[in-house]
């Protein structure tokens, strides 16, 4: 297995692409299986937005109740952990983390976290947060969860959590992976063997159809949407057998296939932030089952309901 390099990338690839969410997708799609059947599973959780508000709280402790049930060996979590850290007060911010923190302890199983836009202290202005704070930008997320890109390996695989995240001048954010982390990951790479099957899991993705779907197939794509230099990161693993990106924030479910890669695009624990639906995908998480040097994958529908309530808004819709 082998990438182009990144100027044929997207010249010369065959593309097939399995799309879910507009295709009436609800309800469990998950079917039991026999532990002889796989060799491990592990669960990939993204735009959980967790808040008090909305139930969410509530929401997110019955996912975890059914993982706790499905007893996979880990959890990824995708990022937009916490709604929100980017435009909000020091205390509502560190008011979330803390609820994150706590709630997930819940898990019966390790969980790697992954950073996300909304994770980002102060980054707006709208915010009120000033850029010299001991806190602001990525330093709580480091702070509180941990490193913001790292790897790991898990009976044969090796997992690589990136930050998909840069700042713009004008203080928003765009999907990019950093020179630090390009280097990063070549030196990582130059440990693993070739024929290892590599799992990315990143917020931003990497290549997605949900904008071309949503908005049109000549809709443009912002810079906040997917990873700007993609292709310059996908070729560094162009000589290793990378088989799974796991993408996160659009709360769409998509399974791109690009010459031997998954890109797969998890859906919404949250979905419409804790709202119901988003564009009619359940709240829920992607299971994948690895046997040997291949692997399945199944979007669950964990059974969460949005509440009726009209309950007050107090955090603004951002993307």
């Amino acid at each position: 297995m082998r990438l182009l390099n990144r100027i044929d990338f997207f010249k010369k690839l065959t593309v097939f692409v399995a799309i879910f969410a507009f295709l009436g997708c609800s309800g469990s799609l998950i079917h039991t299986r026999q532990q002889q059947d796989y060799d491990f599973s592990f669960v990939f959780m993204t735009d959980i937005h967790l808040m008090p508000e909305r139930n969410g709280v509530q929401g997110f402790k019955k996912a975890i109740g059914t993982v706790n049930n499905l007893a996979p060996d880990f959890v990824i979590t995708g990022g937009d952990l916490i709604m929100d850290a980017i435009e909000q007060t020091y205390e509502r911010a560190d008011s979330l983390y803390n609820l994150y923190a706590e709630t997930t302890k819940e898990f019966k199983m390790p969980v790697y976290n992954t950073l996300g836009n909304h994770e980002i202290f102060g980054l707006y202005e709208t915010s009120g947060v000033d850029p010299t704070h001991p806190e602001y930008g990525k330093k709580m997320y480091l702070k509180r969860l941990g490193k913001r890109y790292y790897s790991f390996n898990h009976k044969g695989w090796h997992f690589m959590v990136l930050d998909s995240l840069g700042e713009t001048e004008d203080r928003k954010y765009k999907g990019v992976v950093d020179s630090t982390q390009m280097e990063w990951i070549k030196d990582d790479l130059a440990k693993v063997d070739k024929d290892v099957p590599i799992v990315i899991s990143v917020h931003i993705p990497f290549i997605t159809v949900a904008v071309q779907l949503r908005e049109g197939p000549l809709a443009a794509i912002k810079e906040n949407k997917v990873i700007n230099n993609s292709n310059e990161v996908l070729t560094l693993f162009k000589n290793h057998n990378l088989k799974l990106v796991l993408q996160g924030h659009l709360h769409f479910l998509e399974d791109v296939y690009v010459n031997g890669i998954h890109f797969i695009t998890g859906g919404a624990v949250s979905a419409a932030w804790w709202k119901g639906p988003n564009d009619g995908l359940e709240e829920g998480y992607v299971v994948v089952y690895v046997k040997g040097k291949e692997f399945d994958w199944e979007y669950f529908d964990y059974g969460w309901d949005a509440q009726d309530e009209d309950l007050e808004e107090v955090v603004n819709k951002v993307e």
